[in-house]
């Protein structure tokens, strides 16, 4: 028997039910249809609210929309949030849709095609360039466009985020300029005459170890000031990245949240006229919308093979990649999982819960205690808001996409 993960404590059981945004999961899924993603814009709202008292004052909260570009969840979140991270111009493009200027936005991540970064720049985006060959492509482009390109640079440093579950800085890397290269590349955008960003600094994602998210942060600081000393140009930016972690697996405790604003801000206040003038940013994704969301898969069939139980669903690996562990995973584990109509029934047996593409990696629970399921019931993935429709072969075997809301005081808004 394999353990789940942790249920989020603000989808709480009333009696046989499991509810979401103060609904029943099966009234969700009689309504809507299976599968389907339902993500709570009050657990979004509340996150925000909870990263803006812990954080200091002057730090600024982007959102990382690779981490889920439903257009209500953007639109919602252009109310919360300073500014958005993009990663293509197919994202550029979401958040258009959304009326979101794009001069909130700074466009990130290695291999921009030549026409993404001519409409970055058109639509006033912030490159953060990823090498010195960027730099100048960027540069012949905003010319071309007869427009002067807002620059900065993804720095690759010379460190990592200790225990981050994706580690995208320190070591050999496709993202960002070697630390040591940054210099002369930030002096030769200054002289270019070209709007300087300065720097862009992720180290890691997926940290629960508020120590180790500390310690990163720190270094980033000091990294940062280093470089622009080191260049002889000024510090107008800063993208801290991100990294804060949500609970997915047994065992997993919540971040410290409070324990990293604190040590934030006493080292802004150490660091002092250093920093004056900067504009301090940390970009999140999961950790804005990862526990706000739930996927809702209905039993199709319970079937019994050689002594082990399996609840076969409609649902699936292809609209939820991570929880079945083929996402970066290295050994697999439960997710949070439940029987959402069955949350006031003992966990009586052991159960896989399976999806129903044919493949045997098509595993959402693995031999988990459960209790006794049936065709008809409703089985709920939490910590399904971030990484799950658009990170997941929805296209794999024609079964096809899953239906998603944005629940707002019970009540639906599709996109």
């Amino acid at each position: 028997m394999k353990p789940l993960g942790p249920i989020p404590p603000h989808f709480p059981a009333q009696g046989a039910d499991l509810l979401i945004a103060g609904r029943p999961a099966r009234a969700w899924a009689q309504e809507h249809g299976t599968p389907l993603f339902v993500y709570d814009a009050a657990v979004v709202r509340a996150r925000v609210a909870q990263l803006r008292a812990a954080l200091p004052p002057a730090m600024r909260l982007h959102y990382a929309v690779k981490a889920n570009p439903f257009g209500p969840l953007l639109a919602l979140l252009a109310g919360l949030v300073d500014g958005f991270d993009i990663a293509s111009a197919g994202e550029l493009a979401l958040i258009t849709a959304q009326g979101i200027d794009p001069a909130r936005a700074g466009f990130a991540g290695p291999g921009k095609r030549d026409a993404e970064i001519a409409a970055a720049i058109a639509a006033g985006v912030t490159l953060h360039c990823e090498s010195a060959r960027e730099v100048e492509r960027a540069l012949a482009l905003g010319e071309a466009v007869g427009r002067r390109p807002a620059l900065a640079v993804r720095v690759n440093p010379d460190f990592d985020l200790r225990g981050s579950g994706m580690k995208m800085g320190g070591g050999a890397r496709p993202f960002g300029v070697d630390a040591e290269q940054v210099p002369p590349l930030a002096r030769r955008i200054v002289a270019s005459g070209a709007e300087w960003r300065g720097f862009h600094i992720f180290a890691g994602s997926q940290a629960l170890d508020a120590q180790a998210v500390i310690a990163t942060q720190a270094a980033t600081l000091d990294l940062a000031l280093r470089l622009a000393h080191e260049a002889q140009v000024p510090l107008p930016a800063l993208n801290l990245g991100g990294g804060f972690g949500i609970p997915y697996f047994p065992g997993d405790m919540p971040l410290d949240l409070d324990a990293v604003g604190a040590a934030l801000a006493q080292r802004l206040a150490e660091h002092g006229p250093a920093l004056h003038g900067t504009r301090l940013t940390v970009e999140l994704g999961r950790y804005l919308v990862g526990e706000a969301g739930v996927y809702l898969a209905r039993v199709v069939e319970r079937k019994e093979s050689r002594g082990e139980v399996f609840l076969v669903t409609d649902g699936g690996l292809h609209h939820q990649l991570a929880a079945s562990g083929n996402f970066g995973t290295v050994v697999r584990r439960n997710y949070p999982l439940a029987l959402a109509n069955r949350m006031d029934a003992p966990a009586d047996e052991v159960a896989s819960v399976v999806g129903c593409l044919c493949t045997p990696l098509d595993r959402l629970a693995d031999r988990a205690a459960l209790p006794k399921g049936a065709e008809g019931d409703v089985v709920a993935v939490c910590c399904a808001g971030a990484y799950g429709a658009t990170a997941s072969p929805a296209a794999f075997l024609g079964h096809g996409p899953a239906v998603e809301i944005l629940a707002e005081n019970g009540l639906p808004s599709a996109g």
